[in-house]
């Protein structure tokens, strides 16, 4: 593992991305600033300035695409479960890898596949994580309840303390992650749903769908249900 730290760049993952043919298997690319910063769905990641985790691991696990890549968000999303549970708090997944403390959010995760031509180079798998922010800060994020982990803890949180147990964590299952899959989380994942037997609307990329969320497949899908059938979604986001 290699941390290449920036002190300022437009998008961890698109400077990934740019130098992904020079950059070794396992790199970590952190930013002490990110100005123009991405979540899922093309959404824009809010900036609460240095002190703050912008980062993204860039992964070359093989020569070829396995659909066990796709669940790597959540895996990343089970993955800073357990960090969080450190500092003493009991945090909450919102399907498929939204990370919520008190039913705000504090992370945003987002992976990028690379490929050339019919070839996989390898994947970006960016995160940031409101480490310090003000409360009035975050009182400004329109769209979502947010928060920051020092809003929840009550003290300055240290970004490079934070990202070295990210990535410790990380890795020490990694490799197992790769062979198994989701199924190697399920448990896990499910333990620290803040979704199930709730009614919920979930947003993909031309439509809206709701129904009751049910489950989740071993593939990492989510299992809705409406007027008495159940149908899988693969792409979205819960929005309530």
């Amino acid at each position: 593992m290699r941390v290449i730290t920036l002190e300022e760049v437009d998008s961890t993952n698109l400077y990934a991305k740019n130098n992904l043919h020079v950059l070794e298997d396992r790199t970590i690319i952190h930013a002490q600033r990110q100005t123009s910063g991405r979540g899922r769905l093309t959404r824009k990641w809010i900036d609460f300035g240095p002190g703050n985790l912008f980062a993204s691991f860039v992964l070359k696990p093989s020569s070829d695409f396995d659909e066990k890549y796709s669940n790597l968000t959540q895996y990343l999303s089970v993955v800073l479960a357990r960090v969080l549970e450190k500092y003493g708090l009991e945090p909450k997944i919102k399907w498929p890898n939204d990370v919520l403390i008190n039913g705000k959010k504090i992370a945003g995760i987002l992976s990028e596949t690379v490929m050339q031509g019919a070839n996989f180079k390898g994947l970006v798998l960016g995160i940031g994580v409101n480490l310090n922010a003000t409360a009035d800060e975050v009182k400004l994020v329109e769209d979502k309840p947010v928060t920051a982990l020092n809003l929840e803890i009550g003290e300055v949180v240290d970004s490079d303390e934070f990202l070295k147990e990210l990535a410790d964590e990380f890795f020490a299952n990694y490799d197992e992650f790769l062979q198994k899959g989701f199924e190697f989380i399920k448990s896990d994942y499910i333990s620290r749903a803040s979704f199930l037997d709730t009614e919920v609307c979930v947003q993909g990329f031309n439509s809206t769908q709701s129904g009751i969320a049910k489950g989740v497949t071993d593939l990492g899908e989510l299992v809705l249900e409406r007027e008495n059938k159940q149908f899988v979604l693969t792409i979205g986001d819960i929005l309530c």
